[in-house]
């Protein structure tokens, strides 16, 4: 995908990290004054004509949030704003839904400082219940990304207030997951009672914006894999798992610059040739995925359960990320062989 007009010559794109009707988001370089620094590029000049009104608000909340939060230290910095391109500094960490901060009451901690700057500066996020939009940095502490639905408040009015107690409530209900022992009993309090808006929403709006997003525009998972992750994934993954030379399968979704979602399998066999996976997926049905890898061993939980979040990063190569889930020993040569052997090859990262 070639950059942006406006960024001709300042922009180096090097994966998409996410797609949908209202925006692109790009991993890259961004030249700045002091040279390239790793950067994030929102772009909407590609979005569909009857997107473009609301494409054209999200980017404008997120443009005048970032300006503000960027100078915290709680969100990217904001490098560049144009009419159709945003650009935001990278910041080296991980999802909270890629990496679990289970039992860290350190991590919440900061979480809460991290929101109580934000609401000290005006700012609310409106969309903290995503997991996707809290981020665990390299030092363990927390930040925030993708402010597209965040208003900045001219005044700390009922409306603010409103908005600011919906952020600290769903930021506990991830503490309530992922930590509950490091709940205090006020926050506790806090869990147990909505605000009003937040009720009447859940029993109206709500309805309709599952209507629109899981039915219109057909957004049907957590992590942006859509209808194919949700309902092809899983047909694919147990046909390969009918195949006799095959031990285990397990099936990811990536941003793809063609299709706009693809499908990634990893398949845990000895050898074996990719055409006798296509015959049983052919066999079964199942449309095949873009990519097939056969691996000799998936990295896997102290459980027995298939590490995904190492795959999703695989398919999506942001193997440079991986390096802070990876345990030592047998796991770290598995997941290298992983890496060294990946179909999808768009990045320029080694790991």
């Amino acid at each position: 995908m070639t950059a942006p007009r406006e960024l001709a010559q300042r922009w180096r794109g090097t994966l998409v990290l996410k797609r949908d009707a209202f925006s692109t988001v790009e991993r890259g370089r961004f030249l700045t004054a002091d040279g390239e620094a790793d950067a994030v590029l929102r772009r909407i000049d590609t979005v569909p004509w009857w997107a473009w009104p609301l494409a054209r608000l999200l980017f404008a909340r997120e443009r005048r949030a970032l300006a503000i939060a960027g100078g915290l230290g709680v969100a990217p910095a904001l490098l560049h704003c144009g009419r159709r391109a945003l650009v935001r500094t990278f910041i080296d960490g991980l999802a909270m839904h890629l990496a679990p901060p289970v039992g860290d009451g350190a991590y919440f901690h900061s979480a809460k400082a991290v929101l109580r700057r934000l609401h000290r500066a005006g700012v609310c996020h409106n969309d903290l219940a995503k997991e996707q939009n809290w981020l665990c940095a390299r030092d363990g502490t927390a930040a925030l990304t993708d402010f597209q639905l965040a208003v900045v408040f001219r005044r700390r009015g009922k409306l603010f207030r409103l908005a600011a107690y919906e952020d600290l409530r769903h930021l506990l209900k991830h503490k309530r997951k992922y930590a509950p022992h490091a709940l205090t009993a006020r926050e506790r309090r806090v869990l147990a009672r909505k605000s009003l808006p937040t009720r009447v929403w859940m029993a109206s709006g709500k309805r309709l914006y599952h209507w629109l997003t899981r039915g219109i525009l057909r957004f049907a998972d957590r992590e942006g894999g859509g209808p194919r992750l949700v309902r092809e994934a899983p047909l694919i993954a147990a046909a390969l798992k009918r195949h006799p030379h095959v031990r285990d399968a397990a099936v990811v979704a990536f941003p793809d610059r063609r299709s706009g979602t693809g499908l990634y399998a990893f398949v845990e066999a000895d050898a074996l040739a990719a055409r006798e996976l296509d015959e049983a997926l052919a066999a079964a049905g199942a449309k095949p995925p873009e990519h097939v890898q056969v691996v000799d061993a998936l990295p896997r939980d102290a459980a027995g359960h298939v590490r995904t979040e190492i795959l999703q990063l695989v398919a999506m190569n942001q193997v440079d990320l991986i390096e802070t889930l990876v345990r030592e020993g047998g796991e770290r040569e598995i997941v290298a062989r992983i890496v060294a052997g990946r179909q999808n090859w768009r990045d320029r990262f080694a790991f």
